[in-house]
């Protein structure tokens, strides 16, 4: 990348004078009049050199000498160094725009697990879980270009407290062979109040729990089969519709076993025994203590944790295993990591905790069935009815693939950690900083070389043929590569949401000021239409959304 040869330019040119403990860093400037790319070098070895800023900057431009691929390089106040990118470099980057575009070898030959879209079974799939896979899905697509050899994996709660208590319901109910999402879902909900209101409910739901932790045969376990089952395909086919498809499922069934087995083997050590449960004395490493195995002899989340890290690592040996959470479970997975660590050090530092933030929303609101938390489908529903309203084509497929977009972005313009708010009625305009408005942005760059016949192969495109003012969105072109490395570096979407979302802003700038077709530089203009086209197409995939050719 030009980046690197500007880099080792700087870094060779502080030598010549006497500068050599300062590592330069090259940035893309906000501003556009300020450059292609900025360097503060100057500024950040002022003190070393006994020079002021701005007088550094003069002498590091006067050894740096000709770049290939620069055209201009300035010193200015109070001590940045602006390079600007030639008329022919940009025609070259033009020109080698394909399919393949953005792709890099950043994170080639390693491998990395991508889990996330965790479903708690009879547990209805919810708005948190929507979030989650919206992420994980990115986080491994961005890996891949990166040149990752990647792995989608998640992991189902289907023992738990919950599953008893819907088990419960359901068989208290007699409602066993009447068996589906929406059952569950009621099923879950009424045995999670019945637990809270009654002694005897609770005792019988515990007595259930107990009975699936030991695969005990019988109406308990039966039913819980069936609704294994229901809900594993319910969630594989709504996983499907937002994108995903995983490689490999692991289950707190089997991990829960080999994590008790895991944390008795390493009790005492790593942990300890304290009143009649198995506990890590989180305290001792700055952390908080939690129960591993509970005094009723029971593995719990924490020990579930660790039966999947070993199958994890058994199985695939990763360089990275990432694992999308929520902000609320930080805590929780510092003590996981610290204990995993302490029991096999790989399983603790090739472990990566991603954590986003709380979702909440403005413009509307979302009834939830069961429980106070809405649910995805629910909410995917509702963005597409807002979106069939508004669009005149009346393509469901197209309204489908418009509403999650409208959601994918509205997650994924958050770094980790943060919170995300959705607003309906923003998150759906093609006017403004919106999924649809990037579909949109590819739509009309697709109509355009649709009309020109030249929707596959770029037309010829000289020098010549360009002109000298370069347009803003072409000063962009160059880069995504660099953008979609710092993403896969740092396991941050929301780089390739606002690359794209300013890139779009600039193409729409200049397709209303310009004419294309059967106007003056039109290969110029078809070549630059269809180099954005490509940009955007491959930065949505990397995003998870679709790109309609028409909307």
């Amino acid at each position: 990348m030009i980046e690197k040869r500007v880099k080792e330019s700087i870094q060779t040119a502080l030598k010549k004078l006497g500068i050599h403990s300062i590592e330069p860093k090259v940035e893309y400037p906000a501003d556009l009049s300020h450059g292609d790319f900025s360097s503060n070098v100057a500024m950040v070895a002022s003190q070393e050199a006994k020079v002021n800023p701005k007088e550094l900057a003069e002498k590091i431009v006067a050894e740096l000498g000709a770049i290939e691929g620069i055209e201009k390089i300035e010193a200015v106040s109070p001590g940045f160094i602006n390079f600007y990118l030639s008329r022919r470099y940009f025609v070259d980057v033009v020109k080698s725009i394909d399919d393949e575009w953005g792709e890099g070898q950043s994170l080639k030959g390693k491998k990395i697990l991508v889990e996330y879209a965790q479903p708690n079974l009879f547990k209805p799939f919810h708005v948190g879980h929507l979030l989650n896979t919206a992420i994980g899905e990115s986080l491994s697509r961005i890996a891949q270009f990166a040149g990752a050899s990647v792995v989608n994996i998640s992991y189902p709660s289907d023992i738990s407290l919950g599953v008893a208590k819907a088990v419960w319901s359901i068989l208290k109910n007699k409602k066993e062979n009447e068996l589906s999402i929406n059952t569950m879902g009621e099923a879950y909900a009424d045995g999670t109040k019945q637990y809270e209101d009654s002694k005897e409910t609770k005792e019988e739901i515990d007595d259930i729990n107990v009975a699936l932790n030991s695969q005990k045969e019988g109406d308990v376990w039966n039913v819980y089969q069936k609704g294994r089952e229901l809900n594993l395909n319910y969630f594989k086919t709504i996983a499907k519709r937002l994108g995903s498809e995983f490689a490999g499922m692991f289950f707190e069934s089997e991990s829960g076993v080999i994590g008790k087995q895991i944390v008795l083997d390493n009790t005492p050590g790593v942990f300890e025994k304290s009143e009649g449960a198995v506990i890590f004395k989180g305290e001792e490493y700055g952390l908080h203590t939690r129960v591993f195995i509970t005094s009723k002899d029971l593995p719990v989340y924490e020990s579930k944790d660790i039966g999947l890290l070993k199958l994890k690592f058994e199985k695939y040996n990763p360089d990275i295993s990432i694992v999308v959470t929520d902000i609320e479970q930080k805590q929780y997975f510092e003590v996981i990591k610290k204990a995993a660590t302490l029991i096999n050090k790989t399983w603790g530092e090739n472990s990566l905790y991603w954590q986003h933030g709380r979702l909440r929303f403005e413009g509307g609101k979302v009834s939830s069935r069961y429980g106070n938390v809405p649910l995805a489908e629910d909410l995917i529903d509702q963005v597409k009815s807002i979106v069939s309203k508004k669009q005149s084509r009346g393509d469901e497929n197209v309204s489908e693939h418009v509403a999650i977009a409208a959601l994918k972005y509205a997650f994924l313009r958050s770094s980790s950690g943060k919170n995300v708010i959705f607003d309906f009625e923003k998150s759906i305009s093609v006017e403004g900083d919106s999924g649809p408005y990037l579909q949109y942005s590819y739509a009309r760059a697709k109509s355009v070389l649709e009309k020109a016949g030249d929707v596959k192969k770029a037309p010829e495109l000289t020098q010549e043929l360009a002109p000298e003012l370069i347009p803003e969105f072409e000063r962009l072109l160059p880069r995504f590569p660099s953008v979609v490395e710092r993403a896969a570096q740092e396991y941050e979407p929301h780089y390739v949401t606002t690359y794209l979302t300013e890139l779009a802003g600039a193409f729409n700038s200049w397709y209303g000021q310009e004419r294309i077709i059967d106007a003056e530089y039109e290969a110029y203009k078809l070549a630059l239409t269809r180099a954005f086209a490509l940009t955007m197409k491959n930065g949505l995939w990397l995003l998870g959304i679709e790109a309609p050719e028409r909307m």
